[in-house]
């Protein structure tokens, strides 16, 4: 099983049929996709990030880095950033 999505959760309580909608899905499947059920579509991760409610990482832990893979070098580049300083 895998974990609940809270801040997904959390939106869906206040979202309307419009922003739902901006999501490509339905507020049925993004319930399962909260709750662990089921996962997020690439193009539902995508939506819901640009939404700002969960990140793409947040919606695929397992297979993130291979469907956007420029997440990780940013990710390493904004570590060495900080490092550096």
């Amino acid at each position: 099983m895998r974990n609940k999505i809270t801040n997904l959760l959390e939106w869906l309580k206040t979202a309307d049929d419009e922003a739902v909608e901006r999501t490509g899905t339905t507020r049925g499947y993004l319930k399962q996709i909260a709750y662990g059920n089921k996962t997020a579509t690439p193009q539902t991760a995508v939506a819901l990030e640009q939404l700002g409610v969960a990140t793409r990482k947040e919606l695929r832990p397992e297979d993130w880095r291979l469907i956007w893979p420029e997440l990780e070098r940013a990710e390493h580049e904004q570590l060495e950033i900080r490092q550096a300083s």
